[in-house]
């Protein structure tokens, strides 16, 4: 069986690394796996980056881009069915078609020659342009009228109704099944014009092997951080984007009690952020972004908890990294993060938005040191049950195979 990816990276961003990661999983288990990506990253044969007429979209976009519809410039993605990695696959499996690479008019055409398979990393497949869309529920009815233009992927003018009957065209002349990584997410798309099509719920997985708890003495003699300090660790590439809630932390942080916060660290991972430095009178360490995962191991295991104030969010793979490392988290209650952070189980679940809730969190947390410790157990154990790599590349292996007999 010979599977090709197609996504945004084959590293860069959440959903390239789970793609990745579901690559490396299925050639474990003998299969022919193969990526094909808009940026290429690694310098892995098996991923190729999608051959581009570079010059010409670039002129298309800007009438595209000025008519708020993004990508269908990308007229490359028609010529796709001559590259090799596709003429050799029996299933397609797509990925994050957004991400400037990629003309989503072209899955009919993909479609007809390979049984294909979309898995959802989050909603911009069924919206009219956003990947998360808040409270906004106009991508059941036909979008329009959008209330955030400039949520990305941002829009230079409200199209978000014809597109969103572009790509309910485009799916009426599309064969696909629909893979979704969250229980959340499914709800979603069978709500959404996806609904027509089959929809699998196969979460993503953590190799638990690469992540996995380490002595905390040692990984905080390794970041240089005393014994005695109670360590909350943050972590997004971009530390100022509104949906990871930076700002939400802030407010959450400087409520905490001024006895509590001289004990405190907040570790950070991504690139730095001077309005946390400034805002923030809790000492805070950065690391920087982090590729690898035994340092992201290092920084998990010698953290106390996990924060992660998101607006927005699908399965987020942080946090299966924190489980994995045995770590307590504090979220908020949106999207498909309740699946992960279950309240008194692996973590505490604050009301969305409610920064004093999530201050709460952070106390009941630190100052139960036993409840603390049964978590830890928990967040390792429902990860080897529920969320290991090997599990999510059976159940994919399991979907292949019974497209292929459908042919």
């Amino acid at each position: 069986m010979k599977i090709l990816h197609v996504n945004q990276s084959d590293i860069l961003g959440g959903a390239a690394i789970a793609a990745y990661r579901l690559h490396s999983a299925l050639l474990n288990q003998g299969l022919d796996s193969k990526l094909l990506v808009g940026q290429k990253k690694t310098d892995d044969p098996r991923v190729a980056q999608v051959p581009r007429h570079q010059w010409l979209e670039n002129q298309l976009q800007r009438l595209t881009h000025r008519g708020g519809f993004n990508y269908i410039n990308h007229i490359s993605s028609f010529a796709i069915p001559k590259h090799p990695f596709f003429a050799a696959a029996d299933i397609l499996n797509f990925h994050n078609l957004h991400n400037s690479y990629f003309s989503y008019l072209a899955i009919p055409r993909l479609t007809a020659q390979k049984p294909t398979v979309l898995t959802l990393h989050d909603m911009w497949s069924f919206t009219g342009h956003c990947a998360y869309s808040y409270d906004c529920t106009r991508w059941q009815t036909g979008c329009g009228h959008c209330p955030y233009p400039k949520t990305y992927p941002g829009i230079r003018r409200d199209s978000t109704h014809l597109v969103w009957k572009l790509k309910d065209w485009v799916y009426n002349r599309s064969n696909l099944t629909i893979v979704v990584p969250s229980r959340w997410l499914a709800e979603q798309a069978k709500a959404s014009i996806l609904g027509r099509f089959q929809i699998h719920y196969i979460p993503n997985g953590v190799d638990p092997d690469a992540y996995q708890p380490l002595d905390r003495e040692f990984c905080r003699t390794t970041l240089g951080i005393s014994a005695k300090k109670r360590v909350l660790l943050f972590s997004a590439v971009n530390l100022t984007d509104f949906r990871k809630g930076g700002d939400l932390l802030i407010k959450a942080l400087n409520q905490l009690p001024t006895t509590l916060k001289k004990d405190c660290l907040l570790l950070t991972l991504g690139h730095p952020s001077k309005q946390l430095a400034t805002l923030l009178d809790i000492p805070l360490m950065n690391l920087g972004y982090i590729s690898s995962d035994r340092l992201k191991s290092i920084a998990f295991s010698a953290a106390d908890l996990f924060i992660f104030p998101t607006r927005a969010d699908n399965l987020p793979l942080v946090l299966q990294e924190s489980m994995a490392c045995g770590t307590p988290m504090i979220s908020f209650d949106i999207g498909g993060v309740g699946e992960l952070v279950r309240p008194g189980i692996t973590g505490y679940l604050a009301h969305p938005g409610d920064t004093t809730d999530f201050c709460r969190g952070i106390i009941n947390l630190l100052e139960d040191n036993h409840h603390s410790e049964s978590m830890r157990k928990a967040c390792r154990r429902i990860i080897l049950h529920e969320y290991s790599l090997s599990l999510q590349a059976e159940q994919y292996e399991d979907l292949y195979k019974k497209m292929l007999k459908q042919i």
